[in-house]
């Protein structure tokens, strides 16, 4: 869910905007490292970016009376890690402000974390702990994008409770009410974002995977694996 313009409180927004600069710098580092040295990999870089915007510009109402939305984070926080993921979702965020009117401006450092920051940095978590396992890399691609997926959505749900505590049980009431309105709508996209962007981790291991070997997403043998198990 983006946050609407206007709706959080001025010092939340700033709060929000202090704790995104510090990886929007690293992610500009990052950006431009792959713009100078590393050019091969743009078009991979457009692909991520292209799902994103796509995935999280589709407002689907929810039964709840709230709306929600695909993030589309998680193949870029793989491919590109959580900095510049959060380069990419901040230019996804900006346009879908100015021309979508979703979110906006005052808002766009908490939209940012939540979606951009937040979120990809469960899903990296669990794809760090999953990579050299024995797991399919394909578990771990599914899981790395719902989870960062679910993530956007908690913390969203503790930026606005943060912001609106419950008169009766402060906080932690308020968080549960906005996590449980989300959630209803929530987890079965989270499920079918998961299968949507393994279903495109799968076709760059066929079409590209010498650019997921270069990038050390995973290790030629799990690539090779992979890729195997697609051709048969």
């Amino acid at each position: 869910m983006h946050i609407m313009e206007g709706f959080l409180p001025w010092e939340w927004c700033l709060v929000w905007w202090i704790l995104s600069i510090p990886f929007l710098i690293l992610g500009i580092i990052g950006i431009r490292k792959i713009m100078k040295e590393n050019r091969e990999y743009l078009p991979l870089l457009g692909v991520c970016g292209a799902f994103i915007f796509i995935l999280s510009s589709l407002k689907l109402p929810s039964v709840t009376g709230s709306c929600s939305h695909p993030t589309g984070t998680g193949l870029s926080t793989i491919s590109f890690g959580v900095f510049v993921t959060s380069i990419i979702g901040a230019i996804v965020l900006l346009f879908q402000s100015l021309l979508l009117a979703h979110g906006g401006l005052s808002v766009l450092g908490a939209n940012l974390f939540s979606m951009g920051i937040g979120g990809p940095l469960a899903g990296y978590a669990v794809y760090k702990t999953l990579k050299n396992t024995s797991i399919s890399i394909y578990i771990t691609v599914f899981l790395t994008c719902a989870i960062a997926d679910m993530t956007t959505y908690v913390i969203t749900s503790t930026q606005l409770a943060l912001a609106y505590p419950a008169e009766i049980g402060g906080i932690l009431a308020s968080f549960s009410l906005f996590l449980a309105i989300f959630a209803v709508t929530q987890i079965p996209l989270a499920i079918v974002e998961g299968c949507v962007l393994t279903l495109a981790f799968k076709y760059i291991i066929q079409l590209k995977p010498e650019i997921l070997i270069k990038l050390k997403v995973f290790s030629e043998e799990q690539i090779q694996k992979a890729s195997a198990g697609v051709s048969s």
